[in-house]
Formats: C-alpha cells, sequence, structure tokens
C-alpha cells in the first residue's frame, strides 16, 4: 500500500474557494511549479513482484490548511479496515505495509495506527541523515554553490596531456 498526495490541476477553475496552490512536477530543471488545484491524499495497493500495476483504494480531497498526517491516518485505518472485513488479511498473515511518502510525520503516522495490523515505511527526506553528522560543507574558493563529490574529485585529480609518445 501507497500514499502519496496528487494534484488535480484545474488552473482554469478561478472561482472556487477551496481550491489551494498544489506542487506540480514538470519534466526538466526548473520546470516545477505551485499552480492552483486540488490536492489529493491518494491510499494505493501496489502489486507484488516485478510488475508496476497498482489500484486506488482511497482518495480525499484535502481542504487548504488540512492536516495532512491526520487524514492519511484515517485514510489508512479505513482501508486496514475494509480489508480485514472482506478478509484479505487475517491473524497470521504478515502485516500490511504501507509506505509513505518523503514530507509524512511517519512517527506520529505510527502511533496513531498503534493497533493495528501495520507496518509503516516512511521515507526520508534527501536533507535528513540518521545515524552521522552531515558532512562538511566544501565551498568553490571562487564563490557560488559548494561543489558536488564529482567535482570536488575532478579539481583533486589532475590530468596531464600525453605528448607524442615516440619521441
Amino acid at each position: 500500500m501507497h500514499t502519496g498526495l496528487s494534484p488535480w490541476l484545474r488552473p482554469g477553475a478561478n472561482t472556487c474557494a477551496d481550491r489551494a496552490f498544489c506542487h506540480s512536477f514538470g519534466r526538466g530543471e526548473g520546470k516545477h511549479q505551485m499552480v492552483p488545484g486540488w490536492p489529493y491524499s491518494v491510499v494505493a495497493a501496489l502489486e507484488t513482484g516485478r510488475t508496476s500495476w497498482t489500484a486506488v483504494l482511497d482518495a480525499v480531497r484535502l481542504k487548504p490548511g488540512a492536516d495532512v498526517s491526520a487524514v492519511t491516518t484515517v485514510q489508512i485505518r479505513e482501508v486496514v479496515e475494509r480489508i480485514v472485513a472482506a478478509g484479505q488479511w487475517e491473524t497470521g498473515d504478515p502485516e500490511v505495509l504501507v509506505v509513505l511518502d518523503a514530507g509524512y510525520d511517519a512517527p506520529r503516522i505510527v502511533h496513531l495506527l498503534n493497533g493495528l495490523p501495520v507496518e509503516i515505511l516512511g521515507r526520508l527526506r534527501s536533507d535528513r541523515v540518521m545515524r552521522r553528522p552531515t558532512p562538511p560543507r566544501v565551498y568553490d574558493p571562487k564563490g557560488g554553490r559548494p561543489l558536488r563529490a564529482a567535482a570536488q574529485a575532478r579539481r583533486r585529480v589532475r590530468l596531464r596531456r600525453l605528448g607524442n609518445l615516440g619521441s
């Protein structure tokens, strides 16, 4: 099971009071933008194995200022209860794996779903470090943005042109 937010883009709907600004992912660098629309919280079942089939189990339109963790918790609880009631999960089966996208408060959701047969896996944002201190940032001596690892390595290794090898 996977949960995530998906903006339903409707930039032409200028008069709707409950519309919010949604982050839209574009292709290419600098193509991400905020557009007016309705964000949805979606719970989908992911097919096991090597396929990429999914089935949407629940979708809720989020109101502006909604507590996303609270909405997601209610959604997951209702979906898991429906799965149990339908006989798709029984005592002794492995717990339902719930994968949360980055940005969710996974520890809070784990606490709120206590008692359900679920295992929560939350993806961390890229700027989070868990068991070691963050590495020191290396800055370009000429100023500007920090160097990436490949750029740092290129600066350390100086390549020389080889002259005529035959002489």
